[in-house]
């Protein structure tokens, strides 16, 4: 379904990004004005793998899950594009196609740029150019961070870490403890799973092991960081 305008929340969440933000405010005035607005329903299909290139998003609410399906059928989450992210800009530059599927994580809003419109946008300010290749640096950065990771650290380092970035991302100060946070984005434990390429079982046992540490709290909801400091020692294998 599509919506002509940004609530209050989504155009502060897309103006919020810091990436947007460091852009000039021709290039964003530019970018807003030709920019036209989609809402997806939990775990609609927003791209498939495949599907040529015809826009370049932003999220403004919600989630996107960003995956793949192995040769034996397993689907693998390989990311979670978080409000105020742009994604889908390598396929508007080499036009080939789509290389994952990407789905709604709960309801979600994004603002959307047509290729052709990109690209004109690209005619008009060079800056994008550089402010693109600073993105995708930062991306290959994290994704040499995260190789690393998977080789070096044991499983419990590497959920503490995904559970900081989550509560960076997506972290809500709880109403009970101000030195809580529950993190809004809600993953189950299979998901969660997933994106550290582990099974259930083992993140469960983790996590379980986590709470009666008192680093975290499980909620039929989600996820609660009680304490910050003690997952940050479990991400730097100091246990």
């Amino acid at each position: 379904m599509d919506e002509p305008i940004l609530t209050m929340e989504e155009r502060e969440a897309i103006n919020g990004g810091r990436w947007f933000q460091s852009l000039s405010p021709s290039l964003r005035h530019d970018i807003l004005r030709c920019a036209y607005v989609k809402r997806y329903k939990d775990s609609d299909l927003i791209v498939a793998r495949g599907d040529p290139p015809s826009e370049w998003s932003a999220v403004a609410k919600g989630a996107v899950r960003v995956s793949s399906t192995s040769l034996s059928g397993k689907q693998i989450t390989l990311t979670y594009v978080e409000p105020g992210v742009w994604f889908g800009d390598v396929a508007m530059f080499d036009g080939d196609q789509r290389t994952h599927d990407a789905y709604a994580h709960g309801p979600t809003t994004l603002l959307c740029v047509s290729r052709s419109d990109f690209q004109k946008i690209l005619s008009v300010h060079v800056e994008l150019y550089e402010a693109l290749m600073r993105l995708q640096a930062k991306r290959i950065r994290i994704l040499f961070g995260l190789v690393e990771d998977l080789n070096t650290l044991p499983l419990r380092s590497r959920l503490a870490k995904q559970l900081l970035h989550l509560s960076r991302s997506y972290g809500v100060p709880s109403l009970n403890e101000s030195t809580e946070i529950r993190i809004g984005l809600q993953l189950a434990q299979e998901e969660l799973a997933q994106l550290l390429g582990a099974s259930r079982q083992r993140v469960n046992q983790e996590l379980k092991s986590m709470e009666r540490e008192e680093a975290i709290r499980i909620e039929p909801g989600g996820l609660v960081v009680r304490s910050r400091p003690m997952l940050m020692r479990i991400a730097e294998f100091e246990t």
